[in-house]
């Protein structure tokens, strides 16, 4: 036995040399973490409740390389509980039973709780996370989940809310800095100025990429400063002086391109960005974003197709997904433009940030629940479906902002079709318009999004305040 953990011991040594430089300069306490002060800065509420070790179940989610493995390690060193790792690729229903069984003896036993790491939570199944269920909600097992993908599509909702969500997010170029400056103490070597802006604007944020990149390209530099040459040879890629500066701007003519309507110059932008080793993901991001911000309601398959090419950057990966990259430059530089609704949303969140909170209204309240009626509850509302053209002359938002107008359609494209039936709902001046005496609802229709309906986005960013229509 003793020979047993001499030997083990001497692994430990060894693969803490050998192990990838990632995984040597993991921290291992929160003043160490680079990034996420949100969380584990000073006074920050992760921090509090690590520190206090009375952390609850948790859903760590985020890009990779921001942290979630590093938080889980630092739990495990900080909490007096057992500690158990595990990956959801490898592990199924008969190991979460052993660690459960396992936590319930060391509970009866010792009096300690047990904290499940579990990696890559989203690929559990279904009846896997339903065995986990039981025994968070007892309080037997503190889960800490990490995952890449949105834990409200991935996540059993029951297991979900017996846990507090945190959201990480990528590192800035300042966090991303100081992580190449700690590998290169590391190593014991250096790196000329653009080779340092290079790994990190190539890196979107992700830690570990960079460590992985700077990695590579210390064994290409030898015993000389990293360069920019070494950086290229690294990526397999070459580098147009794909700076942080060079990187804005080139993302900023690629986002004009497509805004003003010029297919080939947004193809160009495409494949220089390509072929300078930008990250697919972070393109499709932005192509996201510009089908809502400046098509919208003038295109409304602008935003399908955008999400298209963004799913099969994940599903296909470069290089075949740069031809769906492509067909979505083309789409949306040919779609014709709106930012109504970029605008639209300004209008309504200044009126939520700084206008009047009112009521809602009380005929659109809950009736559900007993007695709702009894307090007024849903009296008055008019079911549209009801309706002709189901639409139904009523106020959707509180009186005090009732006169104030958010969406006004352009002319363009689709949207020159919702511009007419807007125009003929808010004037009444069209025979398909009834108002009717309709019927109490009771919310079986749901609820949409009508002509004072909400949503997410991004504000406009100054560039297309009123873009010209399409050719």
């Amino acid at each position: 036995m003793a020979g047993d953990d001499l030997f083990s011991g001497a692994a430990q040594e060894r693969l803490a040399t050998r192990a990838p430089l990632a995984a040597r300069l993991r921290p291992h306490t929160l003043d160490e973490i680079i990034g996420q002060e949100h969380l584990v800065g000073p006074g920050a509420p992760l921090r509090a409740l690590i520190e206090s070790d009375r952390l609850t179940s948790a859903i760590l989610w985020g890009p990779p390389g921001t942290g979630k493995t590093t938080l889980a390690s630092v739990v495990a060193t900080a909490t007096a509980k057992q500690f158990v790792p595990m990956s959801a690729v490898t592990a199924g229903v008969k190991d979460v039973r052993e660690v459960v069984e396992g936590a319930r003896r060391l509970l009866g036993e010792q009096g300690r709780g047990t904290i499940l790491f579990l990696d890559e939570v989203h690929r559990f199944n279904r009846s896997q996370q339903d065995a986990l269920l039981p025994s968070v909600e007892e309080g037997l097992l503190v889960l800490i989940g990490a995952t890449t993908e949105n834990p409200f599509f991935e996540v059993n909702a029951p297991l979900l809310s017996r846990s507090t969500l945190w959201r990480l997010e990528p590192l800035s170029g300042d966090e991303l800095r100081e992580v190449v400056a700690r590998g290169l103490a590391a190593e014991g070597a250096a790196a000329e100025p653009d080779a340092v802006t290079a790994l990190v604007g190539l890196a979107d944020g992700d830690a570990r990429a960079v460590l992985t990149t700077l990695e590579v390209a210390l064994a290409l530099a030898g015993t000389r400063p990293v360069t920019l040459e070494d950086v290229e040879r690294a990526r397999h890629t070459r580098l147009q002086h794909y700076g942080d500066e060079s990187h804005y701007d080139q993302v900023s003519a690629f986002i004009k391109s497509v805004r003003g309507s010029d297919p080939d110059a947004g193809l160009y932008w495409l494949a220089r960005m390509l072929e300078a080793g930008e990250d697919a993901r972070f393109i499709a991001r932005r192509l996201v974003i510009l089908a809502s911000e400046d098509i919208g309601e003038a295109d409304p398959l602008a935003l399908v197709v955008a999400d298209a090419a963004a799913r099969a950057v994940e599903f296909v990966g470069l290089p075949e997904a740069q031809l769906n990259l492509a067909q979505a430059v083309v789409h949306l530089a040919c779609a014709p433009k709106s930012n109504r609704v970029t605008v639209a949303l300004g209008r309504a969140q200044h009126d939520v940030r700084q206008g009047p909170r009112g009521d809602v209204p009380a005929h659109l309240r809950d009736a559900h629940y007993k007695s709702a009626a009894s307090i007024g509850h849903g009296e008055g509302y008019v079911y549209p479906h009801d309706q002709p053209d189901a639409w139904a002359d009523q106020q959707y938002r509180p009186a005090e902002l009732s006169g104030n107008r958010y969406y006004e359609p352009s002319d363009r494209g689709h949207e020159a079709v919702v511009a007419e039936r807007l125009r003929r709902w808010r004037t009444g001046d069209a025979d398909s318009v009834g108002v009717g005496g309709g019927r109490r609802g009771d919310g079986s229709g749901g609820s949409g999004n009508g002509p004072d309906g909400g949503g997410e986005g991004r504000g406009d960013d100054g560039d297309g305040a009123d873009p010209s229509p399409a050719p």
